[in-house]
């Protein structure tokens, strides 16, 4: 299971998050994602801890905390699965729907 970190700055690199996540533990893997076009942080990323001890520690310290002035937002991540069933289409091409029949 992974934690979702919201609300970060686009400046965070991943050896910050680490940083500030080591103090609840072992981090095994920090993610952050950008976006495809610009190449730019999306404000968002996971971190994987070393157990679910350290997982829950890091989360009741981390939500709601400041951090390079902004307010965490540290909860378990949900499963990808559950974010919406649209059908998997993520926006932008939808198929050429209009020339199909």
């Amino acid at each position: 299971m992974s934690i979702y970190v919201g609300n970060l700055s686009y400046e965070v690199k991943e050896d910050d998050i680490k940083g500030i996540f080591a103090e609840y533990g072992t981090v095994k893997r920090v993610q952050l994602p950008t976006d495809r076009e610009t190449g730019q942080l999306r404000g968002f990323g996971f971190v994987e801890m070393g157990t679910d001890a350290e997982e829950a520690a890091a989360i009741e310290g981390l939500d709601g905390a400041e951090w390079m002035g902004r307010d965490l937002k540290v909860n378990k991540a949900k499963p990808r699965e559950d974010r919406g069933s649209s059908g998997g289409n993520r926006g932008g091409y939808s198929g050429g729907g209009r020339n199909r029949y």
